[in-house]
């Protein structure tokens, strides 16, 4: 079994305050969590003084963390060259210089992704590397033994979304999404980690996938959940969510998974589950 702490959006340059980041931390390590996987936007214009803050939460955790950049993670607008040549440098000599990070846990196979390019300001891409990264990420679970209460359960994290979410509203998807989507359905993968809307949102989507036996279709359709995480510690929720910090709780067990939404009390200092969503893990 296995058990994350998914953080998004935290966004160093816009924190709401400091007890939100004490608040945060407090509950992650007092959870006993395997892994903080952070999804991307962890400062607001991608300073040098803003990715040293970020860092220092990363490693005052006392789990390992993964973590992926976000569209605020490259250089700014007026920063044209660096944006386009080498948008994420600052990310990789702060942060994590790997562009596809993974951790392996009992009961978890974990990989990250990076959709954050210079040119694409907002909505992100992924392209063909990418997709290859996916699908080479979890090769070694698809080998694993193929029943769903013995496998681990196959993770992504992103910071731009695969999909269109119809209970959130309009709002951007990445360039290259639906290949990215369907490479993610081949390799097995089961839920999506991301952010970027601020908006804490649990979604199941279908999707296709290559038919694994002989004489079966040519596709057959797969079930991803998608975990949207709110902003973990900055002032910029949006919708339901202005003004309001939120984090997931991530477990996994024989043949299922959890995610468990929790949102920053402020008159308490405290976060607290608001819901909870559990999964069967599908063949």
């Amino acid at each position: 079994m296995a058990h994350l702490a998914h953080i998004s959006d935290i966004h160093f340059g816009k924190i709401a305050s400091m007890r939100v980041v004490d608040a945060l931390v407090e509950d992650v390590n007092s959870a006993g969590v395997d892994l903080v996987a952070a999804s991307g936007d962890l400062t607001q214009r991608a300073f040098p003084k803003q990715f040293m803050e970020a860092r220092a939460l990363l490693d005052r955790f006392d789990a390992p963390w993964l973590a992926v950049p976000g569209n605020h993670d490259v250089y700014p607008w007026w920063r044209p060259g660096q944006r386009l040549v080498d948008p994420v440098r600052r990310f990789r000599r702060y942060i994590c210089d790997d562009p596809y990070p993974q951790q392996s846990l009992p009961g978890a196979e974990v990989v990250g992704v990076n959709s954050a390019h210079g040119w694409t300001v907002m909505g992100g891409r992924l392209g063909p590397r990418d997709r290859e990264a996916i699908r080479d990420g979890f090769l070694g679970a698809q080998q694993a033994p193929a029943s769903p209460a013995s496998r681990p359960v196959r993770i992504l994290v992103v910071h731009h979304h695969l999909h269109l979410l119809q209970e959130v509203g309009p709002h951007d998807v990445s360039r290259g999404a639906t290949k990215a989507l369907h490479a993610a359905a081949e390799a097995g993968v089961d839920l999506i980690l991301c952010g970027h809307l601020h908006v804490s949102h649990i979604e199941h989507v279908k999707t296709t996938r290559p038919g694994r036996e002989i004489g079966a279709p040519a596709t057959a359709e797969h079930r991803i959940v998608i975990a949207s995480a709110g902003t973990a510690t900055s002032t910029r929720g949006r919708r339901s969510n202005r003004r309001t910090n939120f984090y997931n709780h991530v477990r996994t067990g024989e043949g299922w998974f959890e995610v468990e939404e929790r949102r920053y009390d402020p008159d308490l200092g405290r976060f607290d589950t608001t819901r909870a969503h559990r999964f069967d893990v599908e063949d």
